[in-house]
């Protein structure tokens, strides 16, 4: 085997040492964003670093590290802390909508139970007073209603029974008609 022509080793060599000097922008590039709070993702860093961002899928040793930074919280400039995200905001206006929805429920349900409590009272007051079989009455409803879903119940159960029996019929109706469709047998 013949030494590497010196011109090739040449080549080799600077290709080394600019793979080095990028690696280096990237790992600087990295650092910067992580320490500012900037964003980090493969294009940023790219970007910043001011290389191809093939250069970081063929070294997969600086991509793992962009995302593991990119998994971390950011901090504040500074090292005050992690930085609020868009994503952090995001998830605390949906958290305040879903509780203002609720509260706002609670009120309605408070609003309505106190509009009764002082209709009552009003009622009470004003000498008029309600009829004594209220009570009464709304035991009436109640038994009506559980009636009301039984008779449904009962009904849904009977509409099944016909078109089951509708079903069968219609079977029995085909098996004659083909009955009649072929000739007696020869006897």
């Amino acid at each position: 085997m013949s030494p590497p022509d010196p011109a090739v080793q040449a080549m080799l060599e600077g290709r080394r040492a600019d793979t080095g000097r990028r690696r280096q922008r990237v790992l600087a590039a990295l650092a910067e964003a992580a320490k500012d709070g900037l964003e980090i993702s493969v294009a940023a860093i790219a970007r910043r670093a001011g290389v191809d961002r093939t250069f970081l899928y063929r070294h997969r040793d600086l991509l793992g590290q962009i995302h593991a930074q990119a998994a971390e919280p950011p901090t504040v400039p500074g090292g005050r802390g992690p930085a609020v995200s868009r994503a952090s905001l995001q998830a605390d206006l949906v958290a305040a909508d879903a509780r203002t929805a609720r509260l706002a429920a609670q009120v309605r349900r408070l609003e309505g139970r106190l509009s009764e409590v002082l209709g009552d009272q009003v009622w009470r007051e004003s000498g008029i007073g309600g009829p004594d079989d209220t009570e009464q009455l709304q035991a009436r409803i109640i038994t009506l209603e559980q009636q009301v879903v039984d008779l449904e119940l009962t009904l849904q159960d009977q509409g099944d029974d016909l078109a089951a029996a509708r079903a069968a019929n219609r079977e029995l109706m085909a098996q004659l008609n083909r009955g009649r469709d072929t000739p007696p047998p020869p006897g």
